[in-house]
């Protein structure tokens, strides 16, 4: 059984290594981060109290949120329902949420369309660290409530 919690330090490595081997396992994705990197980055969205880890007996992902936008929602093995696990979570304590999709990754943007998603605009890239166009997805509760 999943269980979902605040992440602590501890679970730092857990998060970078789901990050880390998403990244450098998406052919697409310019290699920009070392594993040293992305565990940096996973120790700081931990201490700022944005991640929620899903742990089942080991992190299999996590979200890291930070006041209705998502920075980062990664899964060690889509489609367990690992992802619609988190983003429910986020949710519930939610009124709108927004997140940043890359343009080329379309299992990413059916999952957030089929979990409520709409999008909003789409850019060149030039505004990310990849230089990779992207899409601004917005999920609000009032949509969900009217059916929209």
């Amino acid at each position: 059984m999943t269980q979902l919690y605040a992440a602590r330090a501890a679970d730092a490595s857990e998060v970078a290594a789901i990050l880390h081997g998403r990244m450098r396992d998406t052919p697409w994705l310019p290699p920009l981060y070392s594993s040293g990197d992305t565990f940096d980055f996973a120790q700081i969205m931990i201490a700022c109290g944005w991640v929620t880890v899903a742990r089942a007996p080991r992190i299999e992902g996590f979200l890291a949120l930070e006041d209705g936008f998502i920075h980062a929602l990664y899964v060690k093995k889509p489609g367990q329902g690992v992802g619609r696990a988190l983003l429910d979570n986020a949710k519930s304590t939610a009124q709108s949420l927004s997140l940043w999709v890359f343009q080329r990754n379309d299992p990413a943007q059916r999952f957030y369309i089929r979990e409520g998603f709409h999008e909003v605009r789409r850019t060149d890239g030039a505004g990310n660290d990849e230089k990779l166009p992207d899409i601004l997805f917005e999920w609000n509760r009032r949509d969900e409530n009217n059916g929209d």
